[in-house]
């Protein structure tokens, strides 16, 4: 992500204004013990697939499914603002999508497993545009058996 200091003072000021979204309950769950999770990623980074398509300013175009086996190599960042900062996704995958860190924790028998499918979302949505695919991820998430997710906005 850009620092603030290296936006333009609109942009900045556009930054500094933007609303927080609130919740008329709480959201959280107690999560599983860690040695019982089954982790999916949910990234705001605008990653795709190489033969996927890149993100559009589109209300329709919500999100992607990542599979689980995917490589570095195998990923493109199509993230909307012109302003994004890609040097840290460039230099090492795992700022946006540490999914090589949270394969070494399956290993190490820290958590459980990972899904079968990540998801990228474009964040360039209002928050009535996110009811819908919100809802879409949620029932792939619990189809494959996903009971925890780590959230990375970017």
């Amino acid at each position: 992500m850009v620092r603030m200091e290296a936006l333009s003072p609109e942009e900045r000021e556009l930054m500094i204004r933007l609303p927080t979204p609130s919740f008329d309950t709480n959201p959280w769950v107690t999560a599983p013990p860690l040695e019982k999770v089954r982790l999916a990623i949910i990234t705001t980074a605008g990653l795709h697939t190489r033969n996927d398509r890149p993100f559009q300013i589109d209300p329709n175009d919500f999100y992607r499914v990542i599979p689980g086996d995917v490589q570095a190599n195998d990923l493109v960042m199509s993230h909307l603002a012109a302003s994004f900062d890609r040097s840290g996704y460039q230099r090492d995958w795992n700022v946006v999508f540490p999914l090589d860190r949270l394969r070494e924790m399956v290993s190490e028998g820290i958590i459980s497993s990972l899904a079968s499918f990540h998801y990228s979302v474009s964040a360039v949505h209002t928050k009535e545009e996110f009811d819908a695919p919100t809802r879409e991820i949620a029932r792939l998430l619990k189809k494959d058996n996903v009971n925890a997710a780590l959230l990375l906005p970017v």
